[in-house]
């Protein structure tokens, strides 16, 4: 009987190594989206949500047309996910009616990361007021602290 190390215990997680943070903004994956143009990204985020999504493109122009009141077709959501279609860009109006239609909230982080925003559920609002909040009493001790040194030295 050898008197060396315990087997390591595999069954177990570990809850610093095996732990990941969980994503709190909403988008693609860094990259995810390539292009030179604009038009081209919008419609390969387009491509690439209609793709991904549980439902079939049927069940998406149908909610799509009930949200919006009038109808919209396949063929104009092959059009939106298309990058030779440069005639048929997609609005705002039926850009909501996607992420609505979808689910697909990776899209909204898709439009804020060219403004270097994020989109973050509003249940973690609190919290970056909170940290912000904190950001600056630190910032108005220093300001305090160096007041306070000014002063001293000045007697």
């Amino acid at each position: 009987m050898s008197r060396g190390r315990p087997p390591k215990d595999t069954l177990t997680p570990d809850m610093f190594l095996d732990w990941i943070p969980p994503k709190v903004a909403v988008g693609f994956e860094p990259n995810a989206i390539q292009g030179d143009r604009l038009a081209s990204r919008i419609s390969r985020a387009v491509a690439k949500a209609l793709k991904e999504c549980d439902r079939t493109r049927e069940e998406i122009a149908s909610a799509m047309s009930d949200r919006l009141g009038h109808k919209v077709s396949v063929t104009t959501l092959d059009a939106y996910a298309s990058e030779a279609k440069l005639d048929n860009n997609i609005t705002v109006e039926r850009f909501i009616a996607l992420v609505a239609a979808t689910g697909k909230t990776e899209l909204l982080g898709f439009l804020a990361d060219d403004f270097d925003l994020k989109v973050v559920p509003a249940k973690y609002e609190n919290v970056i007021t909170l940290a912000l909040i904190e950001d600056h009493e630190k910032q108005v001790s220093n300001f305090k602290k160096t007041l306070q040194a000014k002063a001293w030295r000045s007697r």
